[in-house]
């Protein structure tokens, strides 16, 4: 599944604005570290965040749990209050959940691929000699 966190900083520090909060407001709202939260909004450090992180900063920005978890996957993020039980919001988390796994299955593919040329390659065998 790709990863927007480019979306995520953005949808930060546009609620941000809205709400007039500074990164050591939200920081203290979520109970999330104002380093994480300055990275998140900068997009300084590239590595991936807990759910929980994102539920309580979304929260925090009042808006649904999942809201930032939505937008980093790419969907439209529910309302506060909605429950995503509409047939459509579970037939898009499933197919978001199956495109996560076929990304997955295809990188480990490419890299048994890449292990079974090494292994036919006859110029390779002959060096291990």
């Amino acid at each position: 599944m790709t990863e927007d966190w480019t979306a995520v900083a953005r949808a930060i520090n546009e609620r941000m604005n809205e709400l007039g909060l500074r990164q050591r407001e939200l920081a203290e709202r979520s109970h999330v570290s104002q380093a994480i939260v300055r990275e998140l909004q900068h997009r300084t450090v590239e590595r991936r965040r807990s759910k929980r992180t994102l539920e309580a900063l979304s929260l925090a920005l009042e808006w649904h749990p999942g809201h930032l978890s939505a937008v980093l996957a790419g969907r439209k993020p529910l309302r506060p209050g909605e429950t995503g039980d509409d047939p459509t919001d579970q037939i898009l988390a499933r197919l978001a959940a199956i495109e996560g796994r076929l990304d997955d299955i295809t990188k480990r593919l490419d890299a048994m691929s890449v292990d079974v040329a090494a292994l036919t390659d006859p110029t390779l065998r002959r060096r291990s000699r």
